[in-house]
């Protein structure tokens, strides 16, 4: 049995190995540079031999003002997982800057020190690594997402991970960004990752380049983070006047269907479903995200434990949508009136809420 875990441990890991491109780094870390300043920063998922966020944070040190740079990975003992490690030991480095003046970090300015362990992130002295940092930056093993974003919070620290979109609809996950404790970072790509040589073939989304590098694409890739961004005060502007017969409810759900984010309308304050692209744009004081479970019509729809309207119980008259978010408006909307003897007057709109049917639908599990 131990065996058997082990190598199930050891496949998965495998399966887990995407480098990230230094270009996808750049793009989204740009965004948080007032963060780093003084800052502990560490990538523990990260070959650092070869990581592009060691190369990232080492290169770009002074600049940000870091105070120190930590870096591990997870090496399975039983099979070398890194193409370019000869070692058979896991080791962690540690970057506290330039100290020859040449602006660039020399292998002797690095230190090098093995781990007892295999690097694992769950291990305790990557725990007690973790405990030294400020600001976790990497890319987790996405079939560990929920576990690792959950030691995370456990140990109260800041982060920019990244992770695929589909985890948005993970009960825990959503639970962090329902208590706006985790949001989305500032781009939103359909990312590319480079893989090991030993990587085998899959049937979508993997392609060899004319240099003999295999990649791997798995779909819409997000950041998820805890630290402020810009983005997230922007508000999205609204154009679109509600109507019934564009804006049906939900068969199960006391709510309106939105299908674009793009739609959402301007003056309706009630109850909407929107799709989990709406993470994207979303600025928590313009709109509150809210608990399906809250909207049910009845106690024989299900409780969800991840509180979004998904399954079959997501339909509007019989047919099933997709994935929704239930949102509402912050602020009422103020609808100008007019009056013919004193200057403008305002009042408060109340749209009413037709009993259409809302629908609910399975997105893609991971």
């Amino acid at each position: 049995m131990a065996g058997n875990k082990s190598l199930h441990a050891a496949n998965k890991a495998k399966e887990d190995e995407f480098y990230t491109e230094l270009s996808d780094i750049e793009n989204e870390l740009k965004h948080y540079k007032e963060h780093f300043k003084d800052k502990v920063v560490l990538c523990n998922c990260d070959d650092p031999r070869i990581s592009n966020f060691f190369h990232y944070f080492s290169y770009n040190f002074e600049q940000l003002g870091l105070k120190k740079l930590i870096t591990t990975c997870y090496k399975n003992q039983e099979r070398d997982l890194f193409s370019q490690n000869n070692s058979e030991r896991a080791i962690w480095l540690e970057y506290t800057g330039d100290h020859n003046g040449n602006r660039v970090p020399d292998p002797e300015e690095i230190g090098i020190n093995y781990l007892k362990g295999d690097g694992d992130f769950r291990s305790q002295e990557c725990i007690e690594l973790l405990k030294q940092a400020d600001i976790v930056v990497t890319n987790p093993p996405f079939s560990l997402f929920r576990e690792y974003v959950a030691q995370l919070m456990k140990y109260n620290k800041k982060f920019v991970i990244i992770g695929n979109q589909n985890a948005i609809t993970y009960k825990e996950i959503f639970s962090y960004i329902k208590a706006n404790q985790l949001w989305l970072g500032s781009t939103l790509s359909f990312a590319k990752f480079k893989v090991p040589d030993y990587y085998e073939p899959k049937p979508t989304r993997f392609w060899i380049d004319e240099t003999g590098q295999k990649w791997r694409s798995m779909g819409n890739i997000c950041w998820f983070t805890n630290l402020d961004i810009a983005k997230r005060h922007e508000e999205i502007i609204l154009y679109k006047s509600y109507n019934e017969e564009e804006y049906p409810q939900y068969d199960n759900y006391n709510a309106i269907n939105v299908n674009k984010v793009a739609d959402i309308p301007m003056d309706y304050d009630g109850v909407m479903g929107v799709p989990i692209t709406f993470l994207d744009k979303y600025n928590p004081n313009q709109f509150e995200i809210l608990s399906s479970n809250d909207y049910r019509k009845s106690d024989s729809v299900p409780f969800k434990a991840h509180g979004l309207i998904k399954d079959k119980d997501g339909a509007i008259n019989g047919k099933p949508t997709y994935a929704r978010i239930l949102i509402r408006r912050k602020q009422p909307h103020i609808a100008e009136t007019e009056q013919t003897s004193s200057p403008k007057a305002y009042q408060i709109i109340e749209p009413e809420m037709s009993m259409v049917a809302e629908p609910e639908l399975e997105y893609g599990k991971k």
